[in-house]
């Protein structure tokens, strides 16, 4: 992607408009002219825009230039947050279930989301209404703490239930 960037000689534009180091801007001018004053000032002329016309160039260092998109990239790619997983058993204490909700709490803080499951063995699958009692009250005691929202409503898998919950 970065090898694509037009820099000084690469740019094909007869007219550009430019933008200094500083970020103010010096107007439209003739390319052979930017190059000159990018020149001049020992930096590069970098095309940071070819989707409006005349082209936007800026004035500066290419690899200072890159760092920046990389940066910019890299802090996009974080923001999303993990899915982090809370299981709660068939027979948990209200106690523990505050507990869960509270460390809950801490990952969609954080701007994680949550996959909240609860296994069911043996004869506890037959009991599916009483586990689907302890997850809503799970929610409410979430909720509570903080504003949630389902991302993926409570589904019946074979081990057991699972709901995918994120902050509002």
């Amino acid at each position: 992607m970065y090898n694509r960037i037009p820099i000084n000689n690469n740019i094909r534009a007869k007219e550009v408009r430019v933008v200094d180091e500083t970020g103010k801007q010096l107007g439209i001018m003739p390319l052979l002219e930017a190059l000159r004053i990018s020149k001049e000032r020992g930096l590069d002329l970098i095309q940071v825009t070819e989707k409006v016309e005349p082209p936007v160039c800026r004035i500066g260092d290419f690899g200072k230039y890159l760092y920046q998109l990389q940066k910019k990239e890299r802090k996009i790619k974080t923001t999303g947050g993990e899915l982090k997983e809370i299981r709660v058993s068939f027979n948990i204490s209200p106690h523990d279930l505050e507990t869960k909700a509270k460390t809950a709490e801490k990952f969609l803080r954080n701007g994680d989301k949550i996959k909240m499951s609860m296994l069911l063995k043996g004869r506890e699958k037959a009991l599916g209404n009483f586990a689907k009692e302890k997850i809503s009250q799970f929610c409410e005691v979430l909720d509570k703490l903080i504003p949630i929202k389902i991302e993926r409503d409570l589904k019946r898998e074979p081990r057991g239930f699972t709901m995918i919950i994120s902050k509002q």
